[in-house]
């Protein structure tokens, strides 16, 4: 059963849910004991391993396999929030189910009787928020703008990534692209083609819309709807002013030793006069396109 119902995409409520049908094997002991341990898990380790974290808990024939994933651009405390709350929602809405998907705002919660890992899963859904109808040239220019997005998606470092569109007098449309990190950077690309080729003309017609899936998902609006990160335009961008985006401070993975090198060697030439730094957020600095 798959549920996906009306959500606003600036705030974290619950956009989806899918359970597979009840099973009273659900409430033996041995399965409530992994998969308490399971969510516990998840829950604890990925706002410490950049929103995302697998698990697998019993053995042989009692082994559950699950993962969290959280937005590219949340924070690691909204990343943790987030996590509990599709925690919750799983043990409320399919308390007798073995095959789990909860989809919130800002995260993915997936968990199974049997292993998924690392299989892409074509099945998606798509909300539109009822937004209204956007001009026919800025469809055509925002549909050549995802496709630009999801190309470039897989090659990032957590196959993840956003841009702002500049369509002129009709404002900006943002977009971000995002794969599971189970799954191959091949395996992403194909995902987030299938996604947007599945779009169909009535919904890619809108102003707005977000695509959720097990494998990958998207999101396009004509606000910036990621409000954890910092976004400029191009008209702001000069040579003189240089963003810089410190990741949160459990990023291990960040070598600070290599940013205050670059940023002495910047203050010496006098390359900028002056700069804007990002210090919540772990993503990277969003794209720009103009397109005329």
């Amino acid at each position: 059963m798959l549920l996906f119902g009306h959500c606003h995409a600036d705030t974290n409520v619950s956009a989806g849910t899918e359970c597979s049908e009840a099973d009273n094997s659900t409430l033996e002991n041995s399965f409530q004991t992994n998969l308490n341990n399971l969510l516990d898990s998840l829950s604890s380790n990925v706002p410490l391993n950049n929103g995302f974290y697998r698990a697998t808990m019993g053995k042989s024939s009692h082994k559950i396999y699950g993962l969290v994933q959280c937005r590219g651009d949340v924070s690691a405390r909204d990343c943790a929030n987030c996590t509990k709350e599709s925690v919750a929602v799983a043990l409320h809405q399919c308390s007798k189910s073995k095959q789990v998907g909860v989809w919130f705002t800002w995260c993915f919660l997936r968990y199974s009787d049997e292993n998924f890992f690392g299989v892409v899963e074509p099945s998606f859904a798509a909300i539109d928020y009822g937004a209204d109808f956007d001009d026919p040239v800025v469809v055509s220019k925002g549909l050549a703008f995802m496709g630009g997005l999801i190309s470039g998606a897989p090659k990032q470092r957590l196959m993840f990534q956003m841009a702002v569109l500049d369509v002129g007098e009709s404002g900006n449309r943002y977009g971000m692209a995002q794969c599971t990190r189970d799954i191959s950077r091949t395996d992403c690309s194909k995902c987030l083609d299938a996604q947007l080729g599945g779009l169909g003309s009535t919904l890619s017609n809108k102003r707005g819309w977000e695509i959720y899936g097990k494998s990958c998902s998207m999101w396009y609006h004509d606000y910036q709807f990621y409000t954890n990160i910092s976004t400029t335009t191009a008209s702001e961008v000069t040579q003189s002013t240089i963003l810089l985006f410190i990741p949160a401070v459990d990023d291990h993975e960040y070598d600070i030793h290599h940013f205050f090198t670059n940023l002495i060697r910047f203050l010496l030439l006098g390359a900028f006069d002056h700069m804007v730094v990002d210090l919540k957020s772990g993503a990277a600095e969003p794209k720009t396109v103009k397109i005329r």
